[in-house]
């Protein structure tokens, strides 16, 4: 149940009241020592008010506000190539108006005395002009120092000529939900503005989140302009750098988004050591072991990261012998708990270094552990493009016959003319030509994010047995029961390069 207050808030013996009514429902089902801890943490009003005042202080001189002014866009020469077709006519006129720049806002912080600011990578891009505004009220001319797209963070430099106040980067890690935080930034141009709320969870993912964005939740009211400004703890440190909202209406919703400081710390020490981001990579694309696989598979627990390709000949995967199929379960000596710790761990690590991995690798019946060593290489810019999940395609399949539904699955057999044209060679498989929205495998999705089983997929192997046709598959199917742990190898499709990538679907009968 919601309660509306207004602005002026309650009395003080409202609110004592309100207090005292939460102990003791609390005393209900906790410890003494529980309670204790809870009394203990509980700030009278007065005294949250005041630390409020304070952090906002103690931070608020370094942070800024950043005005860009953006590139003005190309256009034909104005009175050229008269319309010719009524598609046309908007573009005929658009280039008739003079062109002019963009304007934008959004806030920063500095991390650095002697200049250096940390922001958004979006609230800087595509800018012909960037101007700082400190709290001061001075102004100066901001150069990029370099920019991450894969964490959305940029380092901005200006030139004062003297020591600029600073704020802290705190630990992430040590964020919990339930603890209070200040968002500072400059929302819709106002600078200066704080807004109070809470951390709502960590380590969420957005759906236009990558993989290195696992942000920290928070329902301090954070809108357009807040972006790149600091999310602070009671402590006066910055934990997280705001950076996306949850709207439908593109204002605050109380869903707001902020990359953790741990994060922002590492990229910051990368661009001001090197001018840009240096990634390890292995040059592979994962999945995670679940319940499922590592049932199919005989594992112990559902630990670790499955190698379904191998990109490149000369990557570092390729030089150490790694192969589709194998299981990184520990890497340079630490524990791999899924495929996102591994990315993590790999892109954590300076490339060029030397690294050993332990892996296991199917041998007939059982899983083999081996050990390998191997030379990191560097994460390229454009890898998101290369070593995403690829977006499933529904291929022309109508013309081909069809057979059973096992899984509400519309399948026919793979022909010989498709595996020419992706350059399957002999591989067999079958087509998943539609899916039934109302089956519960249409729900099923791959750790990664991305779609599980997709139209225009091929499925090559169940539970460890190659599926060379139709009625064979029907009949693996046939052979399951409820809470059965299912694993399929399949095989997505680009029309585009004419290429497959292998992705692994897990998930329980039901």
């Amino acid at each position: 149940m919601f309660q509306i207050i207004s602005k002026k808030g309650l009395p003080c013996a409202a609110r004592t009241i309100i207090l005292s009514a939460a102990l003791c429902a609390v005393s209900l089902s906790q410890t003494p020592q529980e309670i204790d801890a809870v009394k203990q943490a509980a700030v009278a009003p007065q005294q949250l008010s005041l630390s409020f005042a304070a952090v906002t202080k103690m931070v608020e001189p370094a942070v800024v506000s950043i005005d860009t002014k953006g590139k003005v866009p190309e256009t034909g020469p104005r009175g050229a190539a008269k319309p010719s077709e009524p598609g046309d006519l908007l573009d005929f006129f658009n280039r008739q108006m003079p062109r002019r720049p963009t304007y934008s806002v959004g806030s920063g912080f500095i991390v650095d005395k002697r200049g250096y600011i940390l922001t958004n990578a979006h609230v800087v891009s595509d800018s012909a002009r960037i101007t700082v505004k400190l709290d001061s009220g001075e102004e100066y001319v901001a150069k990029v120092i370099g920019t991450d797209e894969e964490t959305d963070l940029a380092v901005l430099k200006v030139e004062t000529g003297r020591d600029l106040p600073v704020a802290k980067l705190g630990d992430s890690g040590q964020v919990q939900v339930g603890d209070w935080v200040l968002a500072i930034g400059s929302p819709f141009g106002l600078s200066r503005t704080v807004t109070a709320g809470i951390i709502s969870q960590t380590q969420r993912a957005t759906p236009s989140a990558t993989l290195f964005q696992r942000f920290i939740q928070t329902d301090a009211a954070i809108n357009r302009g807040n972006s790149g400004g600091p999310l602070v703890n009671m402590k006066g440190e910055v934990i997280g750098i705001n950076s996306q909202i949850a709207t439908t209406n593109g204002d605050s919703n109380g869903v707001g988004f902020a990359l953790p400081s741990t994060d922002a710390k590492y990229v910051l020490g990368q661009i001001l050591a090197n001018g840009k981001v240096r990634r390890g990579y292995l040059g592979v694309t994962l999945e995670t072991v679940k319940p499922e696989y590592a049932r199919v598979y005989g594992m112990l627990e559902a630990k670790g990261a499955i190698v379904m390709e191998v990109r490149s000949s000369t990557s570092a995967a390729a030089a150490a012998g790694l192969k589709s199929g194998d299981v990184i379960v520990e890497f340079d000596g630490k524990p791999v708990e899924n495929a996102l710790d591994l990315i993590a761990k790999v892109s954590g690590t300076a490339p060029e270094q030397s690294v050993a991995i332990n892996y296991l690798r199917e041998a007939g019946s059982r899983l083999e552990r081996k050990t390998a060593s191997l030379k990191l290489g560097e994460r390229p810019a454009d890898s998101r493009s290369s070593e995403d999940e690829p977006t499933p395609v529904k291929l022309p399949l109508e013309r081909m016959p069809e057979d059973a539904k096992p899984f509400g699955l519309t399948l026919v057999e793979l022909s010989a003319d498709v595996a020419a044209q992706y350059k399957l060679g002999s591989q067999r498989g079958v087509f998943v030509k539609e899916i039934n929205p109302e089956s519960y495998i249409a729900d099923v999705k791959v750790s990664t994010g991305s779609q599980g089983l997709g139209e225009g997929d091929i499925i090559v192997k169940i539970n460890r047995t190659p599926v060379t046709d139709v009625k064979a598959f029907t009949a693996l199917v046939n052979k399951l029961k409820t809470g059965d742990a299912v694993v399929m190898h399949v095989l997505n499709l680009s029309p585009k390069t004419r290429e497959s990538f292998l992705k692994i679907v897990q998930f329980t009968v039901q």
